[in-house]
C-alpha cells in the first residue's frame, strides 16, 4: 500500500513518478522540520487542509498517552497546511499555539483510542476555534464553507499516542474512506518515529547546550595583571559538546589561574568527566598550595573518576606581583608565550602523563620570568594535531598563525606616527585573535574539538 504522497495517492488514481515526499520523513532531527515533511508528503492531490499536533507534555517530558477519563488533553500546533501553499500557518492559526481539546472531541478520542476518527463534517469545537480564530482569511472561511469529509488520525509510538495528524477535503475531492486513513497512519507511524528521534535530539542538544555555557569561564575581563579571551569549537554534531574544558579563577594572594583541559571523547561521559575535572580544578584553585599540588589532587580525582583518565591538561599560575608564570602540564600540548617584539614559542616544560595515572606527583612545573607584556596560549590538541604531520609541526603552525594575528591586530590599532615605536598590547582585542587561532587550524586536522585560551600577561610594578 503506498504512503500519501507516493505514487498511487493522487485523485485520479494515476501514479506520479515524480518523487515520494513521504521519503523525507525521518532526514531532519527539527521537530518543525519533520511536522513540514508530514504536511508536505499529504499533499494537495490527497486532502485540501493538513495539520499536526503533538501532545504538550510529551514535547515536554517525552510522555504520551491519554485517559478517556481525561477531561480535556493540551496539544500543540506543530505544522499546518492549508490549500496549496507552503506549509506554514496563516496568522489566525499560528504554528506553536497550545490548545486545549475536550474530552467529547475527535482528537481527544483519537488520543485516547488509539483510532482514527472518520467524520462528514468538522466537530462543532473545530467549527467555533476556527470561526474565532483571529484575522479574516480566506482559507479560513473556505474550510468552514467547504469540508466534506474530515478525518483526526493518531500518531502512535509504541502503543501510545504523542499527538495526531488532522485532515480534511472539499467537494473537489471524494470523501475519505478507510483505506485512506490507513493510508494516513502508516504515514503517521513512520512520521512519529521520526518526531521521537528530533524530540530526543532536541532535549540533548538543549542540555549539551546548558552544559557549555554553564562551563564558559569569565572571560573579557581583568584579573590582577591579566586579560582573558577564549576561543571554542567543539567537533561535534551542530557544534553542541566534547571534552574539552578550561576555566580562568582568582587565586589567593592576588594570582590567576588559567587552565585548559581535554577529557577523552565526546557526548554524555566525556561531558560529566569534563565537568568534575573543572569544578574539581576550580576548587582546588581556592586552597593556597602549589601548583604542583593543585595538579596531583586533580590527578587523585581524575584516577577515582569514571571517563577521566587519561585526561590531559595544562594549568598555569601568573603571580602579577612577583612576575613569574609557573606552568605545569599532564601529558597535553606546550603553552605558547609571545613578546611583544619576539615570535611565539613554546614553553620548555616536562609534558608529564595524563590525569588518572597517578603520576602528577612527579610532573616538573617551569617557572617564566615575565618582566614586560607577553601574550599566553593555552589550547587544545584538536587545535594543532594532523592526519599528515606531526603534533610539533602544528604547535609550529599555531606559533606563526598567532604572530600573523597579533600582527593584524597591532597593524590596526597603531595611530599616526606610531608606525615604529613599540607595541602595546594592551591596546589589543584580544577575541579576534582567538578567532582567528580557531580558524586557522590545519585543513587536515583531525575531527576534535578546538579550544584556546589567551591571556596578557602585565607585570604590576611596586
Amino acid at each position: 500500500m503506498c504512503l500519501p504522497g507516493e505514487g498511487a495517492t493522487t485523485l485520479n488514481g494515476a501514479h506520479d513518478h515524480s518523487g515520494d515526499p513521504a521519503d523525507v520523513i525521518g532526514s531532519a532531527l527539527d521537530l518543525h522540520e519533520t511536522g513540514n515533511h508530514v504536511v508536505h508528503s499529504l499533499g494537495p492531490d490527497f486532502c485540501d487542509a493538513v495539520s499536526v499536533y503533538l501532545l504538550e507534555r510529551w514535547v515536554a517530558d517525552g510522555s504520551g498517552g491519554t485517559s478517556a477519563e481525561a477531561p480535556q488533553v493540551e496539544a500543540r500546533r506543530l505544522a499546518l497546511r492549508v490549500g496549496a501553499g507552503l506549509p506554514a500557518g496563516p496568522d489566525g492559526l499560528p504554528i506553536d499555539q497550545v490548545l486545549v481539546f475536550p474530552r467529547d472531541t475527535p482528537y481527544a478520542r483519537a488520543l485516547s483510542t488509539g483510532n482514527a476518527q472518520l467524520l462528514d463534517a468538522f466537530d462543532p469545537h473545530t467549527t467555533d476555534r476556527l470561526a474565532g480564530s483571529g484575522p479574516a482569511d480566506t482559507r479560513i472561511d473556505d474550510l468552514l464553507r467547504t469540508t466534506t469529509s474530515f478525518v483526526v488520525v493518531p500518531l502512535l509510538l509504541k502503543g501510545e499516542a504523542i499527538g495526531f495528524v488532522a485532515a480534511t477535503r472539499g467537494p473537489r475531492l471524494p470523501l475519505f474512506t478507510r483505506p485512506d486513513t490507513d493510508r494516513i497512519a502508516l504515514l503517521a507511524a513512520r512520521a512519529a518515529v521520526a518526531l521521537d528521534n528530533a524530540r530526543r535530539y532536541e532535549h540533548e542538544r538543549r542540555t549539551a547546550l546548558a552544559i557549555r555555557r554553564s562551563l564558559v569561564p569569565v572571560t573579557g575581563l581583568a584579573f590582577d595583571g591579566c586579560r582573558v579571551a577564549h576561543g571554542y569549537r567543539p567537533a561535534g554534531r551542530d557544534g553542541i559538546i566534547g571534552g574539552d574544558w578550561y576555566d580562568v579563577f582568582p587565586r589567593p594572594g592576588r594570582r590567576t589561574g588559567l587552565i585548559v583541559g581535554d577529557a577523552m571523547g565526546h557526548g554524555p561521559e566525556a561531558a560529566v568527566a569534563m565537568i568534575q575535572l573543572r569544578m574539581a580544578a576550580r576548587t582546588l584553585a581556592g586552597l593556597d598550595i602549589p601548583p604542583g599540588e593543585l595538579l596531583r589532587r586533580l590527578d587523585d580525582l581524575a584516577a577515582e573518576t569514571p571517563g577521566a583518565s587519561f585526561a590531559t591538561c595544562t594549568y598555569v599560575e601568573w603571580d602579577a606581583e612577583l612576575h613569574t608564570c609557573t606552568v605545569i602540564g599532564a601529558g597535553h600540548p606546550p603553552a605558547l608565550v609571545r613578546r611583544s617584539d619576539e615570535p611565539a614559542r613554546p614553553v620548555t616544560l616536562d609534558p608529564g602523563l595524563p590525569l588518572g595515572l597517578l603520576s602528577a606527583a612527579h610532573a616538573e612545573p617551569t617557572v617564566l620570568k615575565i618582566d614586560r607584556p607577553t601574550l599566553l596560549l593555552l589550547y587544545s590538541d584538536g587545535v594543532v594535531e594532523t592526519r599528515h604531520s606531526d603534533i610539533d609541526t602544528g604547535i609550529e603552525q599555531l606559533g606563526r598563525a598567532l604572530d600573523t594575528a597579533l600582527a593584524g591586530e597591532l597593524e590596526r590599532t597603531r595611530g599616526p606616527g606610531e608606525e615604529d615605536g613599540p607595541a602595546d598590547l594592551s591596546r589589543v582585542d584580544l577575541q579576534p585573535l582567538c578567532d582567528a587561532l580557531i580558524l586557522a587550524a590545519p585543513i587536515d586536522a583531525t575531527c576534535d574539538d578546538r579550544t584556546v585560551l589567551l591571556a596578557e600577561l602585565t607585570p604590576l610594578r611596586p
